[in-house]
């Protein structure tokens, strides 16, 4: 990409708030060092909170310390995968740091996942050890003889509490579903009994290197579409270090609010990351349902949000906005679907905050782009802002992916930077699809503007991003295929005033057979992630096709979009 080409960073930096640098100057610093100096430098400050109980830095250090050694006396290796399956807890954090700092693989997966996605995330990492709460105990134990994992440890909501919560989580926990009994079974361990107790070694400190793999974080649910994007501790070390950049103002006095899901690569960044790298106090909320991310707000006056458009959508439609003070945040940033305007605009009023919002994949550690932060900066609503530090990006044309295209024209977006993955675990051939020459060929369909600024216009792969979360089509399609009535079926994305976007499928039925709308959602709720299922389902005689029967799936979102004009 020559100095004359209009995707050129130097022309980007001059629209950058004022500090922030064009290339980064990185430190060789992995995530286990950036702990340990946190812990070095704030060993007293609260370094987590988890409904109401402090972890200083200090703790938190000491914790990964024993955890770590811990998994190394249970025979975790450098390079063993360590699958964990938390929701934000003060373990979470802790099994995730221990992980890497003795060198082995951190695979984050998502609790609301069904079995079967799981089992396919466990056996393609190849995870060893799975880190998991009590809720989820017995699942994984009848799961575990069809992967190789050999050991399970378990935590649970009650393991950190402050008094007098400590003493009444026992009493009411069950009966709430905040906690189960774990049947017997062989190699399974309880993480509070783990940390009363001092293992017969100490933590091996593993020398890293910024080529280690640190990570496998999957893209989607089921086999065939789920990918792990193997991330490097140079990625996540240098896109914590983009991101530190991207807000030169903020010092190491913020609080942060943990509400983004650490297991999605977006809040382990702009999060769980981000605050140990500044020294920050985390405020962790492991349901981030309105009610819950106001009390936080408030109680703790969080300073910095990271959020997705649901969380603020939800926030501004709760009852109690107007009595609530949220003047303390000063800075959000929003990700994972678009942001729509009018909400901006309502947010910034209430909070007196700056919102800015970013892009970003899973395969980038995540983000990429964001818009500009700062009262004397130009953002752009509906605007992903422009390339961070350090980061190029292209739009090419859709048919050769090669040609650049022109300011105003639509094509594909493709991005290359050091927070750019390594590859696909085990999937050369679409390692070799979507990495060219260096540059990440991200599927979606993109354009820039003649100020230099980029927007999402659609999405290649017919991605469907409800709350956040992304949703493969054929997750769901594959699931309906299963069923004996079922002939077809094709899953899109159609508009929702909460989620941004809700799951719709359309079935044709084999000749003879009836099926109601009911027995259809109920079909998947053992199959998918319960944010998966479908919302709507619509019986059809057939399905739009091509001349070589691909459905159109272009037609039926446009069908859809009618209907919410009429």
């Amino acid at each position: 990409m020559s100095s004359t080409s209009i995707y050129n960073p130097e022309l980007w930096s001059n629209f950058y708030q004022k500090g922030v640098p064009a290339k980064a100057d990185y430190e060789a610093i992995c995530l286990p060092d950036i702990l340990d100096r946190s812990a070095k430098q704030f060993p007293d400050k609260t370094a987590l909170v988890f409904q109401g109980y402090n972890v200083s830095y200090l703790q938190l250090q000491i914790m990964i310390n024993r955890f770590g050694a811990w998994l190394h006396e249970f025979g975790v290796r450098r390079k063993d995968a360590v699958a964990i399956l938390l929701p934000n807890t003060i373990a979470c954090v802790a099994a995730y740091y221990a992980t890497l700092k003795i060198g082995a693989i951190a695979v984050m997966n998502n609790p609301l996942y069904s079995d079967r996605e799981l089992e396919h995330q466990f056996n393609d990492s190849g995870a060893k050890i799975l880190i998991t709460l009590d809720l989820l105990g017995n699942r994984m134990i009848d799961l575990r003889p069809k992967t190789k994992i050999e050991k399970i440890i378990y935590t649970s909501i009650g393991d950190y509490l402050p008094f007098p919560k400590n003493l009444l989580f026992p009493l009411i926990a069950k009966k709430k579903k905040l906690a189960a009994s774990i049947k017997p079974a062989k190699d399974v361990f309880k993480w509070k009994s783990l940390m009363r107790k001092t293992p017969r070694q100490a933590c091996p400190s593993s020398q890293l290197t910024f080529d280690d793999v640190a990570m496998y974080q999957y893209t989607g649910g089921t086999t065939g579409t789920s990918k792990g994007a193997i991330l490097t501790h140079g990625n996540l070390s240098k896109q914590v270090q983009q991101i530190a950049a991207w807000f030169p103002g903020f010092g190491s006095d913020h609080i942060m609010l943990g509400a983004l899901p650490f297991f999605h690569v977006f809040g382990l960044t702009t999060s769980m990351n981000l605050a140990i790298y500044l020294g920050w106090n985390n405020i962790l909320v492991p349901k981030p349902q309105p009610p819950q991310l106001l009390k936080a707000i408030t109680k703790h006056k969080v300073t910095f949000a990271p959020l997705v458009p649901t969380m603020y959508i939800g926030i501004l439609q709760h009852p109690d906005i107007d009595k609530t003070d949220l003047s303390s945040i000063t800075g959000c940033f929003s990700g994972s679907a678009p942001l729509p305007v009018e909400v901006i605009k309502k947010f910034e009023a209430h909070t007196g905050a700056v919102i800015v919002e970013g892009y970003g994949l899973t395969e980038t550690s995540p983000v990429t782009h964001i818009n500009p932060f700062g009262n004397n900066v130009k953002r752009k609503a509906g605007s992903i802002g422009f390339p961070i530090s350090d980061t190029l990006c292209r739009i090419v044309d859709l048919n050769d992916g090669q040609t650049d295209l022109p300011a105003g024209q639509a094509g594909e977006l493709l991005v290359k930077g050091p927070q750019v993955m390594k590859g696909y675990l085990n999937r050369p051939d679409e390692t070799d699809d979507t990495l060219t020459g260096g540059w990440l060929h991200t599927g979606d369909i993109a354009c820039m503007d003649k100020d230099g600024y980029f927007y999402i216009v659609d999405r290649k792969k017919d991605i469907i991003i409800s709350s956040g979360y992304n949703i493969y089509p054929r997750d769901i399609e594959e699931i309906y295929f299963e069923h004996p009535k079922v002939l077809e079926a094709c899953a899109i994305g159609v508009p929702h005033p909460k989620r941004g976007e809700a799951v719709k499928v359309f079935i044709v039925l084999k000749s003879g057979e009836t099926a109601t709308e009911e027995e259809m959602i109920s079909f998947c709720s053992d199959k998918l992630a319960k944010y998966k299922w479908p919302a709507h389902i619509e019986f059809r005689k057939e399905l739009p096709k091509t001349n070589v029967g691909k459905v159109l799936k272009k037609d039926l979102r446009n069908g859809e979009v009618k209907k919410e004009v009429i």
